[in-house]
């Protein structure tokens, strides 16, 4: 199964409707894809809702082709290969994926904001409402927008993109890359081989990527052009040269069929601060169960933040299982907060919980 098929699943939910289930799962991120597998294996009934349109979150929308390399198990995979195994690992609990639409609000049955031991009841933007016992934000950095290109709007899909989906289709091409981040080496490094030429521009004469991939970098065959802008794109119909400006003011001609502008991107966790939990700086507060300060709501991933917190996958996969266990707990206190291990079971599922 690919990350692509849960979009075929009967599991998907149609904008509008109604959904009931035990737990809600905001953000279709590795963290979120990974709380649906440990939810179901804690015999809860899971919805995940994301604003993207298939899982995956940043992974999957900004570096689908990108080589990971500290998660563990995986000496390297592909960000598009670690989504599609989450998304195989949950769909044995058949979770109800409900994608393309935005968590906003947050209330209980009858609309009210929720007190401990209330249902709640968590409503998008397109009016479908899931009600659940307990809720997971797992939304990474919440809705990210990719920096623009300056002067670069009117060659989108002509040749000037900002992530890399394939890397087969910079087959023979030039390709100009832009930024000077950990995204921006690792496709010059991907495409080195693959496309004709590759060209990294950087503003700055040093970069913000990890030091042995910059060293990785110095070593292809990649040219590397620092202390310098894209000054603009030229083509006639179809994108042909790109210019770039020096700091001592000359331009520069590149050839180049595509451009890769790597700038970053910006963030807004947008309605989740209307919900009443705890944010500073636009990362949600937990305590050591995952718990915010909304009774039943809990939270995991990159969006949350705690004194010694690293944000990487790896870490974000604890604190799911982590936040599931205790919204187990919270729905039944009859249930034991850790369920054993799944190797105890012959099928892999855990006993299912009461609710």
């Amino acid at each position: 199964m690919t990350a692509t098929d849960v979009l075929l699943l009967e599991g998907v939910a149609a904008p509008g409707r109604s959904v009931d289930v035990d737990l809600l799962v905001v953000g279709a991120g590795p963290a979120g894809l990974y709380a649906a597998y440990y939810a179901g294996f804690r015999g809860l009934r899971t919805a995940v809702v994301d604003s993207l349109p298939e899982p995956g979150g940043q992974v999957t929308a900004l570096y689908p082709e990108k080589m990971i390399y500290d998660v563990a198990g995986f000496p390297g995979i592909k960000g598009r290969d670690l989504v599609a195994g989450l998304v195989e690992q949950a769909a044995r609990f058949d979770p109800v994926y409900v994608l393309g639409e935005r968590a906003e609000r947050l209330g209980n049955e009858a609309g009210h904001r929720p007190r401990p031991g209330d249902r709640l009841v968590v409503t998008t933007d397109k009016g479908t409402r899931i009600g659940c016992g307990a809720v997971v934000v797992t939304g990474g950095i919440g809705t990210f927008t990719p920096r623009p290109l300056p002067g670069g709007a009117e060659w989108e899909g002509r040749g000037l993109t900002y992530v890399v989906r394939e890397l087969a289709a910079h087959t023979g091409q030039d390709v100009v890359i832009v930024g000077g981040g950990d995204s921006a080496v690792d496709w010059a490094l991907a495409l080195d081989g693959i496309a004709t030429s590759v060209t990294l521009v950087h503003r700055r004469k040093h970069f913000r990527a990890h030091a042995a991939s910059v060293a990785d970098l110095e070593r292809s065959r990649a040219v590397i052009v620092t202390d310098a802008q894209v000054s603009h794109l030229e083509g006639d119909g179809t994108l042909h040269t790109v210019h770039v400006r020096h700091k001592d003011g000359t331009v520069t001609p590149h050839q180049a069929q595509a451009v890769i502008a790597a700038l970053g991107f910006t963030a807004d966790i947008g309605p989740l601060e209307s919900w009443g939990i705890e944010i500073v700086d636009r990362k949600i507060l937990v305590d050591t169960a995952m718990r915010t300060s909304v009774a039943g709501v809990y939270s995991a991933g990159d969006i949350t933040e705690y004194s010694g917190k690293v944000r990487l996958i790896a870490v974000g996969f604890g604190e799911a299982a982590t936040a599931v266990n205790n919204a187990a707990t919270y729905l039944d206190p009859d249930q034991p907060l850790f369920p054993g291990h799944s190797s105890d079971d012959p099928a892999g599922i855990g006993a299912p919980a009461a609710h």
